[in-house]
């Protein structure tokens, strides 16, 4: 493997990271492809294969990480694992794009650990733990088990914000996206535009 720069968006559920990457592949000028992580958890209301996730049965996961398929690899809550194809990120390198990925503290810690030179390793932090478990109450996309489940986990990512490259607060989201912006254009060695 070998090719483009790779840009990671870690954080706690809820904190915003997903907004911002959807955002930054929106500018063109920065060259972005996403990258799709293959998950075992079932889909989640109109979520499609192979543009949200590549969904997998547990024995496929499985099969895949025994064949070392995998660049990152992890069980977030029992049998669901989530992970990234080695051959997803080669496809978007032949395209000539430069990798952004929404992705768990875990994995984006040990991409950053295989490929340190290539990789901008970001973390979102969130306000707080309050104000994570009131986003993820409006999402209503879970239960209030799994929710508390989050927000327990959360707690331990904070923890590992130390350990990446950057970390932008999303207190304001405006705020958040232009400091985003600002730190992908700077690494990839594209000028960026002021807003008036």
């Amino acid at each position: 493997m070998k090719g483009g720069k790779l840009i990671i968006f870690s954080a706690p559920s809820g904190s915003g990271k997903t907004t911002i990457v959807k955002h930054l592949l929106n500018q063109p000028e920065l060259n972005l492809a996403f990258s799709i992580s293959a998950t075992s958890r079932p889909r989640r209301g109109k979520e499609k294969h192979g543009e949200h996730y590549y969904f997998m049965t547990l024995s496929e996961f499985k099969r895949h990480i025994k064949n070392d398929d995998f660049l990152e690899w992890e069980e977030v809550y029992r049998d669901n694992f989530y992970g990234t194809l080695k051959s997803e990120v080669d496809r978007l390198w032949a395209e000539g794009k430069n990798v952004i990925f929404d992705i768990d503290v875990v994995g984006g810690l040990r991409i950053k650990k295989k490929f340190p030179d290539q990789t901008l390793a970001v973390f979102v932090k969130p306000p707080s733990v309050d104000e994570l478990k009131i986003r993820l109450k409006k999402r209503s996309t879970e239960s209030d088990d799994k929710i508390n489940m989050r927000i327990a986990k959360a707690s331990v990512e904070l923890a590992t914000a130390p350990q990446f490259d950057v970390v932008i607060k999303n207190y304001d989201l405006d705020t958040a996206l232009e400091e985003a912006h600002r730190l992908v254009a700077d690494y990839i060695g594209v000028e960026v535009k002021n807003k008036i």
